[in-house]
């Protein structure tokens, strides 16, 4: 295998999550705001060595080594690589929290330890303690006949060294001290507001006081810990009995996630020599696998925090709010199906709002010539609006078909709680296909009327989850194409057949027509290199891993073909490697929103190929998971996307440029454009000015024309008492906002 090009997933995703922490420690960040970074890069450790590290860890302990066909490492030196990697990480983190703590202090807000508080505060946290804390405690010795507990996945506890008042022989032969454990509720508030600009942590208030619970005893040491156990359960399908159903044996499955081996301790101090030793042996873990880290652990609870803060100070330091507008594709009271069969309508999120989604939903529930609904989800809010419009159009008749994929994971448990929802609203549920998730986000309508069959088609790149549409960005594509809509009715045909190997005219479909479809899509870009020295890739994604694809990538380059690319997370392939990836520009954003679309571009200009797609270039996307990809045919939302990604490409703020040797960059700051900025600034005008033409004009169908006048197609757009064509470039100008 080739690696002078690649280079190992998991260190590629370290970076990512360090760009994150950057973040948090850049003083033109608003502090609220890094304070957020912080929590976030907190979490996606978390999750790393709860999923990846897990991963790697089982694969450790298989006879058989398999080795990365990017780095060539094994299981282990992968592991070894990630620990040495993760202590400056740990350094880097607390030295960040640090300086937030100190830049609060100047804005006159603490995050006070109670070792920092004077006697008359430290006199309330002890009466705190003792009537609002120890009544809500679990604790226990550690001996004979209290073994040490099988402690949960991510439980945060406090552990305090103890000795006996008196020189009793110990319990346990084996140490030479005892040892008590607090195990710091989940369901209680993390910090203690001294004042309305002041707070201490629950735990450091427990580390303080809680030796007084164990009775006959004095502490010794105290010590704050989590524990981070694999996560990653591997679901066979072939192992539950016939006479339950995948629901129940997923509920089964999820039970063991807590009990899976522990992969990482965190301690807010140095463990005493023999306290270490003791946890070692316990848990088990290596010593590699425990960190120091002398900021807040599981710090989830920093959101929690700020919505605490006071409004003066939030006004102050968190970014200006902003709400989804409302997008000038769709005409307010009027239906949804009526505007997607006058024309595609792409709906840009965060920037605009997933209400016309809700509304389709909600109208096709109500309409007498809906025979059916058909949908796929992955993730879903906990109150989700899509789900229950589903609901309701199973009650009034219509079929409903959920493909509803209960390996998302983490978010197993809504996805089983909904999925009964379903099912007993009267909805057809499908869990997908043995050994492969569904990831896709399709949704199809299908409607009778005058005895003609006509379809509804959604394709996004994310989910249907009304929260996280307000903090991913993402695109959702609606279309009335009979063609696009004769596939989707295909895709799902084969769903419930379980036929993986479907052939489709226009959608890409992963396992099969997904690498088929971009390996021609590629080819074809290295032949009109060759001919025509015009050879262009442009992509936009979370992660790229897959070797296949990235040698293809290779080839193209090697070719001539220009490619640039925007990958938000894992980059296993380097770009600008003599003779590999001269031709290859990679690009990140780590900014206000969670980069999430997944964007291909074959070519440029109006005849470009465009395609928006659910899978990144991953081998679990593109070889082990259904995923859809979506070409886009009007000339008008193929342009807008391009400019789109031109806007993206353009900042030079939030952007970093990936280097040869995997480090990242800063780009030269030219125009000290900010591309989340700007897409709000738009989504705004295009609303006011949607807002005022809504006003003076009523919506009809008008021919829109291109510069050199040559049709494209019909669509809608309002006239005034005294219309004036614009040519496309200036409805394309007025359409951003430029």
């Amino acid at each position: 295998m080739d690696t002078s090009f690649t280079q190992n997933r998991e260190l590629s995703w370290l970076k990512f999550n360090e760009r994150v922490l950057d973040e948090a420690s850049d003083k033109n960040v608003r502090l609220f705001e890094r304070l957020k970074f912080y929590s976030i890069f907190d979490s996606n450790l978390e999750e790393f060595f709860m999923v990846r590290v897990g991963s790697l860890t089982d694969l450790s302990n298989l006879k058989k080594k398999a080795v990365d066909n990017k780095s060539g490492m094994t299981p282990e030196d992968q592991l070894d690589e990630i620990m040495k990697r993760s202590i400056p990480l740990f350094e880097k983190k607390d030295k960040v929290f640090d300086d937030i703590v100190e830049d609060l202090k100047k804005e006159g807000f603490y995050i006070n330890k109670v070792s920092e508080l004077g006697d008359k505060e430290k006199e309330y946290l002890a009466y705190y303690f003792d009537s609002k804390i120890e009544p809500l405690l679990n604790f226990q010795i550690v001996d004979t006949v209290r073994p040490f507990p099988r402690l949960p996945n991510l439980s945060l506890s406090v552990i305090f060294k103890l000795k006996k008042a008196s020189k009793n022989k110990k319990k346990d032969k084996d140490v030479d001290f005892d040892l008590g454990l607090i195990f710091v509720p989940d369901k209680i508030q993390r910090y203690i507001k001294i004042s309305d600009k002041s707070v201490v942590l629950i735990e450091d208030i427990i580390k303080e006081f809680g030796a007084k619970v164990f009775d006959q005893y004095e502490s010794v040491s105290e010590y704050v810990m989590t524990l981070t156990r694999n996560t990653d359960i591997k679901y066979n399908d072939d192992d539950f009995d016939v006479e339950t159903d995948f629901r129940s044996y997923m509920s089964k499955m999820l039970k063991k996630r807590k009990r899976l081996q522990p992969v990482k301790l965190e301690v807010d101090e140095e463990l005493d020599s023999d306290i270490k030793e003791f946890l070692k042996e316990k848990l088990p873990l290596k010593e590699e696998n425990i960190f120091v880290t002398t900021s807040p652990q599981r710090a989830g609870f920093i959101f929690d925090l700020i919505d605490d803060m006071p409004e003066d100070m939030k006004e102050k330091h968190l970014d200006p709010p902003f709400e989804p507008q409302k997008s000038p594709m769709v005409v307010e009271d009027r239906p949804m199906t009526d505007q997607i069969e006058n024309g595609d309508i792409l709906l840009s999120y965060p920037y605009e709002s997933m209400d016309p989604l809700i509304d389709l939903l909600n109208e096709a529930a109500e309409d007498d010539s809906v025979v059916s609904i058909k949908i796929t989800l992955y993730r879903i809010a906990k109150d989700s609006k899509v789900a229950k419009a589903l609901i309701k159009a199973a009650e009034n008749g219509k079929e409903v078909f959920v493909l509803m994929e209960l390996r998302a994971r983490f978010d197993e448990d809504n996805n089983i709680i909904w999925s009964s929802r379903l099912e007993d609203a009267g909805c057809k549920i499908v869990y997908g296909f043995d050994n492969y998730k569904c990831h896709s986000k399709v949704l199809l309508i299908t409607r009778v009327k005058d005895d003609k069959i006509s379809y509804i088609t959604q394709v996004a790149t994310g989910n249907y989850n009304e929260k996280t549409a307000k903090q991913y960005t993402d695109f959702s594509f609606m279309t009335s194409n009979a063609e696009i809509g004769t596939d989707a009715k295909e895709l799902f045909d084969n769903i419930m057949i379980g036929n993986l190997e479907g052939n489709y005219k226009h959608l890409l479909v992963s396992p099969k027509s997904m690498q088929e479809g971009l390996d021609k899509l590629i080819d074809e870009q290295i032949a009109r290199q060759k001919e025509s020295g015009d050879g262009y890739i442009r992509l936009k994604m979370n992660s790229i891993s897959d070797r296949e694809l990235i040698d293809k990538l290779s080839e193209a380059s090697q070719a001539g073909v220009k490619i640039i690319m925007m990958v938000r997370g894992i980059t296993c392939i380097l770009p600008g490697i003599d003779g590999k990836t001269d031709n290859i520009e990679i690009y990140q954003i780590v900014g206000r929103f969670l980069e999430h679309h997944r964007v291909y571009q074959f070519g440029k200009g109006i005849d470009a190929k465009v395609y928006l797609s659910s899978a990144d270039f991953m081998t679990r996307n593109i070889r082990n998971r259904m995923e859809v990809a979506v070409p886009i045919f009007d000339e008008d939302i193929k342009l807008r996307i391009m400019k789109f990604l031109d806007i993206m490409f353009a900042d030079d703020v939030k952007i970093r440029k990936l280097n040869s040797d995997g480090t990242y960059s800063k780009v030269e700051n030219k125009t000290n454009s900010i591309a989340h900025e700007i897409l709000i600034d738009n989504a705004k005008k295009r609303a006011a000015s949607k807002q005022r033409e809504e006003k003076t004009s009523h919506a009809i169908t008008k021919d829109v024309e291109l510069e050199d006048g040559k049709n494209i197609k019909t669509k809608k757009e309002a006239t005034t008492t005294s219309p004036k064509k614009k040519s496309f470039i200036d409805k394309i100008k007025e359409f951003f906002g430029l």
